[in-house]
């Protein structure tokens, strides 16, 4: 395994072909020797091999983050379907992303390709970026000699989970936002604010309000402890966010009390189903055999109630039983999923009817998404109108007090 650890280069070659023509590109490996080989088993002979020195001002290089591979899969897609062969699509949709680290990882994916190996092979090399889900697709395109078909049902899937992603992210982004920005409001009126108030009151010669009184308090132990506080936040979150990496069993509670959380576990518990029904169905449309295919979509679930029990579904289905029967032994399935998949069984059409349990409970979460939107917007309106009004009259009490009294 140590040849995994030797870094590549890109190098610029020159040569003739076959035809007596001049010819020329990029290809990665270790060495100027290994790309003269190389070349020389594709029927090239090298005239110039040269290093190719990066330039002075390099693309930002940003994480390669899921939707950067959805694009690239429709972009393969496209270009094979118009024609165009394997290795100059993946040069093209390198050379135009403007994500320097997305063009080096596809560019090494070609050098790997024009080398001789197979698009699953190269892909399997980075399975950061690549799962097993997406490796075994491919496999199965080439495979059966339809990779353009397979790489459009890719690119499909990925499109489709990410707009459930997005629309969950939007659901819970708007009220942790507000509640961020309203505690930085209330943190710097606590610190820097009231203390001037404070100053202003003492002169007054008369007891505060017990509103007033109270907001004060809470401004002195703010200034005298806010570093102690935040601290204490920072800290829990980082530890929650650890635990839950390294404890099983800690996973399993947060998972588990995400799903009973009012209208925010619904929309969880749906996502995990469509996710699940979307998965199975588009391995099962590339014929991958059911028991290999429960292991990419226990993954691929997001939820970790829902990756046991696909893990114990499959193992269930590799004894003989049915998917519906394993599906309804585990008790996280509604019963229209149950029986939408045994009527898929019966008529041997297991996949198209995931197909539709996918399209509709993606329906649903987004019409629960807005609904919640919808909701959420006059409470955290109230919210914020309670905690700075709230406030803001407290210091104002003592000013309409002495002025009643005067």
């Amino acid at each position: 395994m140590a040849t995994d650890a030797v870094k590549q280069f890109t190098f610029t070659w020159e040569g003739m072909d076959k035809n007596g023509r001049r010819v020329k590109g990029e290809m990665n490996g270790t060495s100027v020797s290994l790309i003269n080989a190389t070349l020389r088993r594709q029927g090239v002979n090298p005239l110039k091999v040269r290093k190719k020195a990066k330039p002075l001002f390099q693309k930002s290089a940003k994480k390669i983050v899921t939707k950067d591979i959805a694009i690239f899969s429709r972009q393969l897609a496209t270009m094979m379907a118009s024609g165009v062969p394997l290795v100059q699509s993946i040069d093209i949709a390198g050379r135009g992303h403007s994500n320097a680290n997305m063009q080096e990882l596809l560019m090494t994916i070609k050098g790997d390709v024009e080398a001789g190996g197979t698009l699953t092979e190269a892909l399997a090399k980075h399975p950061l970026h690549f799962n097993e889900l997406y490796v075994n697709l491919i496999g199965a395109g080439e495979q059966s000699g339809n990779l353009e078909h397979m790489l459009n049902e890719i690119a499909d899937y990925q499109e489709k989970t990410e707009a459930l992603k997005s629309k969950i992210k939007s659901a819970l982004f708007y009220p942790t936002a507000v509640i961020v920005v309203a505690a930085i409001i209330v943190t710097i009126l606590m610190i820097f604010v009231i203390p001037q108030f404070q100053e202003l009151f003492s002169g007054f010669g008369a007891d505060l309000p017990a509103l007033t009184q109270m907001v004060v308090n809470m401004s002195n132990f703010f200034v005298a402890k806010w570093y102690i506080m935040f601290g204490a936040i920072g800290a829990i979150i980082f530890g929650i966010l650890q635990a839950k990496k390294r404890s099983l069993k800690f996973a399993h509670f947060l998972d588990r009390a995400s799903l009973k959380l009012p209208v925010i576990g619904d929309i969880l518990e749906k996502s995990a189903i469509a996710r699940f029904s979307r998965t199975l169905s588009t391995m099962f449309a590339a014929g991958t055999p059911l028991v290999e295919a429960m292991e990419s979509v226990a993954g691929a679930c997001g939820n970790i109630l829902f990756y046991d029990a696909t893990m114990k579904m499959r193992d269930e289905v590799a004894t003989g039983t049915q998917l519906q029967t394993a599906m309804k032994d585990s008790e996280l399935f509604p019963n229209m999923v149950i029986q939408m998949v045994a009527i898929g069984e019966e008529s041997g059409s297991v996949d198209h009817m995931l197909g539709k349990v996918a399209d509709w409970y993606e329906q649903e979460v987004d019409d629960a998404v807005e609904a919640l939107t919808s909701l959420l917007e006059p409470i955290i309106m109230a919210f914020l109108g309670v905690v700075i009004g709230g406030l803001v009259i407290a210091m104002y009490l003592p000013i309409f007090k002495m002025g009643q009294v005067v």
